[in-house]
C-alpha cells in the first residue's frame, strides 16, 4: 500500500482530504494506507479518481502513475 501512501502525499492530500474526496471515513482509510484493510471495487475506482491515477497503479499491475482515457457517458 506504499504507492496509495506515496501518491497521496505527492498530491499534498491529508488523509482527511482523502475522506472529504472517496467518502471514506478516515479510520478505514488509514487501515487501507496500512494494509490492515483491503478495499473494495468501488472505494478503489474512488481512491483512483480523486489521486488522478488508475486503478492498475494502486494494484501495482503497472508502473504508470497516469489514468487511462475516461469515456464520456
Amino acid at each position: 500500500m506504499g504507492r496509495l501512501r506515496d501518491l497521496r502525499k505527492e498530491r499534498g492530500y491529508s488523509q482527511v482530504k482523502m475522506q472529504m474526496l472517496t467518502g471514506i471515513d478516515q479510520s478505514d482509510y488509514s487501515k487501507i494506507e496500512t494494509g490492515k484493510r483491503y478495499y473494495t471495487f468501488e472505494q478503489c475506482k474512488r481512491i483512483a479518481t480523486a489521486l488522478g491515477t488508475s486503478m492498475d497503479y494502486l494494484a501495482g499491475l503497472t508502473d504508470e502513475k497516469k489514468p487511462y482515457p475516461r469515456t464520456k457517458k
